[in-house]
């Protein structure tokens, strides 16, 4: 009697050849009679469905405080699906671009901390990320900056706790880092200047952003002044800082949270904080410095998709079972076959002897 049968996952199929009636009970085979039984194996055959079915695609969420952010961030995802939250949040579910497989999350958090933090935490608990990628505008902090640059935050300082006393305000600031791997992988971007000059429009020197990697001051105050009582708090108590903006003290208090989901800040400079936004923001400037920085952020999403899949690759190799050629495993007396050690591949054969007889 032969029976053929595939069995699920990235195998040929097995056939067992039998001379009196077994049974055969996916790796088990079982038999009322002494034998042996010989049991030969190939290894698996990968295709199509072997690589792909194992293959899980990354999913990153970007978060933005307002519309101009957001839209330069959805028009670079494609194929956007709206995906509402119980709680009424929407958010839109796009691919990045020649990464199929691999999801942005992406929605409208709202300008200041209070609000980025629910938000963030819930955008966590809804799509379990790999990544949280908080995309936008600031406000630059230093004469040298070039309105359009973009800023990594190696550090966000959130710089409104403190005490105050009648003389002074006595700063008690907290701060987050960037996590190692995604600093990385950002530096790595920002030295060859790919990501921007890729983008149509963007291939001459003159408007290639420089890429800064700076620590970065967030409170709930929209500062337009140099000598302004917040201004001088800032120069004295976070000097370090190159820029400031609303959200990302929320933002990345939510990340720690929830400690295995790495949280990035990447900003582009509208202004220069220095009593001219309102220039600055009508001649266009958060649209451009909203652009380099989702431009800078998908590009982060892109190589940490790309790292996802090599070291998912990576893992189904080390996974994929290695059958050896041939097993052997021999049963007298009336024995019983009750279970099989290890994974079959290939083909069973079971030999009981030229007359079917315990030998």
């Amino acid at each position: 009697m032969t029976v053929l049968g595939y069995r699920a996952g990235c195998t040929k199929h097995s056939r067992l050849t039998v001379a009196r009636p077994v049974v055969l009970a996916g790796d088990r085979v079982f038999a009322m009679s002494g034998y042996i039984a010989s049991l030969s194996s190939t290894r698996p055959v990968r295709g199509k469905h072997c690589g792909e079915k194992n293959r899980r695609g990354l999913m990153i969420v970007i978060l933005t405080a307002l519309e101009t952010e957001y839209a330069a961030v959805r028009v670079r995802l494609k194929g956007l699906v709206h995906h509402r939250h119980s709680a009424g949040t929407l958010f839109e579910i796009g691919e990045l671009p020649g990464r199929p497989g691999s999801k942005v999350a992406t929605a409208v958090v709202g300008m200041g901390n209070l609000s980025a933090a629910p938000l963030t935490e819930r955008a966590i608990a809804e799509f379990k990320p790999s990544t949280v990628i908080f995309s936008g505008v600031a406000g630059g902090l230093r004469d040298w900056l070039r309105l359009g640059d973009v800023v990594v935050a190696t550090k966000v300082y959130a710089y409104q706790g403190g005490r105050s006393e009648d003389a002074e305000f006595l700063a008690r600031p907290r701060a987050w880092e960037i996590p190692h791997g995604v600093d990385q992988i950002a530096r790595f971007l920002a030295r060859d200047e790919q990501w921007i000059r890729s983008e149509e429009g963007r291939g001459d020197e003159s408007s290639v952003p420089k890429v800064w990697f700076e620590p970065i001051a967030a409170g709930d105050v929209v500062l337009n002044s140099r000598t302004s009582d917040l201004a001088h708090q800032l120069r004295r108590n976070y000097n370090d800082a190159i820029a400031i903006e609303m959200e990302s003290a929320g933002f990345a208090s939510a990340g720690q949270l929830n400690e295995r989901v790495p949280t990035v800040t990447i900003r582009g400079i509208s202004d220069l904080a220095g009593g001219a936004k309102d220039r600055t923001d009508a001649e266009g400037w958060q649209d451009v410095a909203a652009a380099n920085a989702a431009a800078f952020a998908i590009a982060v999403a892109t190589e940490l998709a790309d790292g996802h899949e090599d070291g998912q690759e990576k893992r189904n190799s080390s996974m994929r079972p290695q059958a050896p050629s041939s097993h052997k495993f021999v049963a007298r007396d009336n024995a019983r076959v009750g279970q099989q050690i290890g994974t079959n591949h290939g083909d069973v054969t079971i030999d009981l002897g030229d007359s079917g007889r315990s030998r």
